[in-house]
């Protein structure tokens, strides 16, 4: 995005720390550095003082980043997030597109006993075909709809043979531990058939589907971001490099078509994670621009360092978090922690 609005980039580097390999294509060094977490691109003029410093040609000048007007800067700023979900989409087209879905059928095998839908009228072998008017395809919706509505009334439509019933259905709370941490939703009683059906899509249908699954893993990340702030999930839930590369060798030894599906869902909580409202992020550097669209000038230097040293503070003290975590849940690392920290 900076290359198309003529922003001169200076590296693009994937990863972080020494170089390992680089070659420089026209004005630009492409490099592959030590630690593989992420990358970055390099561009003239991204800091305030640098154009003073460098003291740059007209021509050079013209082409920093921090003289393109405020509306190309926000492009450039969110081009690295939007790709990372296009890529996601593009991966969930091709898998839906090659392999199908496996939905499990939204059916009835067990009802539990003094449980809300069995005071409802709900039995075994009941097809639900929607709740509160939405229609329910797969089994996993159904938990969607129903988590969070404890103590509100639900219209269930089922199948039962050649009939459409319709129940009224009063999800109960219930609460369950989670990594330590009570953790408070809603249950109505059910229990799945376990049934399953193949569903094949052609492109046009694929692509409908991966909308769908991209839209609905951004909405799990911003539910599971706002309930670890509102203290309803644990931080032990959150995970790092360590993790993602350990969950990746588990699943590459399964079946390697498993890292499709798991490369989208980490390129989405890559983009959801950049357009955090921190300084540091994309989301951070949006908000700097949307402020000076709205005021007419850029914030102060004083002002953006200081936000950017505490957005800095949260990203490392993030960093530790999960790093603890992703090494408690190593064995030995384990047994350290306990020893430590009781």
């Amino acid at each position: 995005m900076a290359k198309y609005f003529k922003v001169k980039v200076l590296k693009f580097a994937l990863g972080f720390g020494p170089r390992l390999l680089w070659k420089n294509i026209g004005e630009t060094e492409y490099s592959i550095r030590a630690v593989p977490l992420g990358g970055y691109v390099k561009m003239l003029g991204e800091d305030p003082e640098e154009e003073e410093e460098l003291e740059l040609s007209p021509e050079d000048a013209l082409r920093a980043f921090n003289n393109q007007h405020v509306l190309k800067r926000i492009a450039i700023a969110a081009a690295g997030p939007v790709f990372n979900l296009i890529l996601a989409l593009i991966l969930f087209w091709l898998l839906f597109w090659s392999a199908g879905a496996y939905v499990v059928m939204p059916e009835i095998g067990q009802v539990t006993p003094d449980s809300p839908a069995m005071k409802a009228g709900l039995q075994k072998g009941d097809l639900i075909v929607s709740v509160q008017g939405k229609e329910v395809q797969d089994w996993s919706e159904i938990r969607e709809m129903v988590q969070d509505k404890a103590g509100i009334p639900l219209r269930i439509s089922v199948r039962r043979g050649q009939e459409v019933l319709t129940f009224t259905v009063v999800p109960e709370e219930v609460t369950q531990e989670v990594f330590g941490q009570e953790i408070k939703s809603a249950l109505i009683g059910i229990v799945s058939s376990g049934k399953g059906k193949q569903v094949v899509f052609g492109p046009v249908g694929a692509f409908q589907r991966a909308l769908q699954e991209t839209w609905e893993w951004i909405d799990r990340i911003c539910v599971v971001i706002v309930r670890l702030f509102q203290g309803r999930l644990s931080m032990k839930l959150l995970g790092g490099p360590l993790m993602i590369g350990q969950m990746t060798g588990e699943m590459a030894q399964e079946s390697f078509s498993l890292l499709i599906p798991f490369t989208a869902v980490i390129s989405v909580n890559l983009a959801v994670i950049n357009l955090f409202p921190i300084p540091i992020l994309d989301g951070g550097l949006i908000i700097f621009f949307l402020v000076e669209l709205l005021i007419g000038k850029p914030i102060s230097i004083r002002k953006r360092e200081f936000a950017q040293k505490v957005g800095l503070v949260l990203l490392i003290f993030l960093m530790l978090i999960v790093t603890y975590n992703d090494l408690s849940r190593i064995k030995f690392f384990e047994t350290i922690f306990e020893k430590i920290f009781g």
